[in-house]
């Protein structure tokens, strides 16, 4: 019987390599997957390159695995926040690497690594430094920059419910990063506020199809 449901987390983030790339989901604190970031930190795991969508806000989730040191290298659209200075100390003091990517393209980058597709072009960036090194061609009367795919040997993100099979629903904008982050990573781990029975979940509402999901980690409501 297939049951991806534990309430073990360690179980689960134990075989995460030092020097592993990792996805979390997340827009500010609205769906990042606090439970499974912060304990990275118990585990020990370091020298991690992040993929986000800003550098966390408030002093949970992501901002503890900045202090502790166990990031290397953010992968970001919006790494400053008005509630945290943490990667922004960090990163003017040398102590952690950014590759900064616009919103647009970071969404972008990580559905084409989900799609299998080679490359994207995108308007985003062309005639700034985001561009430079990079090729572009002129397409239909605009200018396009090539893009590459984000993908990850793990993405942890933030789901509603789920049922054993790892079927996931959302709710309202935790939904953010989660769908497309969890089909560019080799695993996706999951933080869940309820798991359900098998058959309950309405299959208009999952998003998230269970052979996107390797585990389900049960946290209840956080």
């Amino acid at each position: 019987m297939v049951n991806k449901i534990t309430t073990n987390i360690e179980s689960v983030l134990k075989s995460i390599p030092d020097g592993a790339t990792i996805m979390t989901s997340g827009f500010g604190t609205t769906g990042q997957p606090e439970a499974l970031i912060e304990a990275l930190i118990d585990i020990g795991t370091k020298d991690l390159t992040i993929i986000n969508n800003n550098a966390s806000s408030g002093p949970g989730g992501l901002t503890k695995l900045f202090l502790a040191g166990r990031v290397k290298k953010l992968i970001s659209s919006y790494p400053k926040s008005i509630s945290s200075t943490v990667f922004a100390d960090l990163y003017r003091a040398g102590k952690i690497e950014l590759e900064l990517v616009p919103q647009g393209n970071l969404a972008c980058r990580i559905q084409a690594a989900g799609a299998g597709l080679g490359a994207i072009f995108t308007p985003t960036g062309y005639g700034t430094k985001i561009a430079e090194g990079k090729e572009t061609r002129h397409i239909n009367g605009k200018n396009y920059v090539l893009e590459y795919p984000l993908e990850a040997d793990y993405a942890l993100i933030y789901a509603d419910k789920a049922d054993r099979w790892g079927n996931l629903t959302y709710r309202k904008a935790a939904r953010n990063f989660g769908p497309i982050m969890a089909k560019a990573a080799k695993q996706t781990i999951v933080q869940v506020n309820q798991t359900v029975e098998l058959g309950t979940l309405d299959p208009e509402c999952i998003i998230t199809p269970g052979i996107f999901v390797q585990h389900v980690v049960a946290v209840g409501d956080i």
